[in-house]
């Protein structure tokens, strides 16, 4: 019988490997198409791998606790002939993919790139596809020897890391004296372990930073948000409302999304936008699809179900990833205004400040009256988008919440 190959696969953009969490299914058991057979972790979530076809599960090389990279081999499944062609899997033998693998481990030796990540253990398999979305690490310093990106590579820091050192060296270079007493100043200081999330966080955050990021506002009234809301039921939250019109105005011009590659801005093939959701000690991006295509109504049991996803560390796969744009409640945490900054892989994050009650001028009544009002913060990458561009998106954004009957 044919050996269809369980591959580790890509569980969303910059994600190069994940650790088995538990193994569902074992070695003679019958699984379905597309039955979950293992949990994994990411550095952002856990979630689910399913079975490539239907057939029985002849062996696992894959361990619990154990990480894999995007296109490791994990087990196989014995499958017939029919349904290895009915869904269009090669079935390579367990020695064809070995001999792929340490072909591909060989590349990237030669190409001075590491084998593994981290140190190699028995056992461990190689990826056995080519160019991995590994996220990029920026460069903060303007020069580093070899002998200090040597030394830092060894303690897995990253220039960033060293901009509270006062260098001696010329022009205020950092020397390899600079950093060894700052290695050895800091050892004497009380140090808790980072969470993996936090060094995602921190991971995206610097990549980000690479680029010129720049931030425009606009106060909104949120009385029509709030009345529209009183008779939905289930009642989305503001940061739903936004989403929302925020898909609208991109489905209406999507240029501002698009992201500079090179000398070309390539453009968004779907509206879809993520929303930022505390989770443990840094932040998830729950991303829903196609925003612009389903009303409110539809899109308020989806966003909340994976909001206590997100929560939970435990969101599909088909929720991470992709985004185009970011929707943050930053006035949840009492915040009237905030300068978020977008994910690496997009160029605008759409930001809503808690809402406080204002004196406004009605001009029918002439006369000053109460109303619930908020900041809302468009931060976007200056090389695709300019202050005019960005204050016309932010004001549709904001014609769009005050007729919320329409999203």
């Amino acid at each position: 019988m044919p050996e269809i190959p369980i591959i580790m696969p890509q569980l969303g953009e910059s994600i190069a490997e994940a650790t088995i969490v538990t193994i569902a299914v074992k070695p003679g058991e019958e699984v379905a198409a597309d039955q979950d057979i293992l949990e994994v972790e990411t550095n952002k979530a856990v979630m689910t791998v399913a079975s490539p076809c239907r057939g029985k599960v002849k062996n696992w090389i894959a361990e619990v606790r154990q990480s894999y990279a995007v296109g490791s081999v994990l087990g196989y499944l014995e499958a017939t002939q029919e349904e290895a062609a009915r869904v269009g899997l090669d079935a390579p033998s367990p020695t064809q993919v070995a001999d792929e693998s340490a072909e591909a481990l060989g590349e990237n030796e030669e190409n001075g790139a590491p084998a593994t990540h981290g140190t190699a253990k028995k056992g461990t398999v190689q990826p056995t596809v080519r160019g991995l979305p590994v996220p990029a690490h920026a460069a903060g310093a303007s020069y580093l020897s070899p002998r200090m990106r040597a030394r830092m590579h060894e303690l897995g820091l990253h220039a960033a890391d060293l901009a509270g050192v006062a260098g001696s060296g010329a022009a205020g270079r950092v020397t390899i004296e600079d950093f060894e007493k700052f290695i050895s100043q800091i050892e004497k200081s009380k140090m808790s372990p980072a969470s993996t999330m936090r060094v995602a966080v921190a991971d995206a955050m610097r990549r980000s930073w690479t680029r010129p990021l720049a931030t425009v506002a606009l106060p909104i009234n949120l009385n029509p948000v709030l009345e529209h809301r009183k008779a939905q039921d289930p009642k989305p939250g503001p940061a739903l409302y936004a989403l929302r019109a925020l898909a609208l105005a991109l489905a209406e011009n999507s240029a501002p999304a698009g992201r500079l590659v090179g000398n070309r801005i390539v453009h968004p093939a779907a509206i879809d936008v993520g929303f930022a959701v505390e989770a443990e000690d840094g932040v998830l991006v729950p991303v829903m699809r196609a925003v612009d295509k389903m009303p409110l109504a539809e899109l308020t049991p989806k966003y909340n179900e994976l909001v206590e996803q997100a929560r939970l560390r435990r969101l599909p796969p088909n929720a991470t990833g992709g985004s185009i744009a970011t929707v943050t409640n930053f006035g949840t945490f009492g915040l009237t205004w905030a300068t978020p900054i977008p994910l690496p892989e997009q160029t605008l994050v759409l930001g809503l400040g808690a809402g406080r009650v204002q004196p406004s001028w009605d001009p029918k009544a002439r006369q000053f009256v109460p109303v619930m009002e908020a900041n809302m913060t468009l931060s976007f990458d200056h090389r695709v988008l300019d202050g005019g561009g960005a204050g016309r998106m932010l004001a549709r954004i904001a014609a769009l919440l005050a007729e919320p009957e329409k999203l």
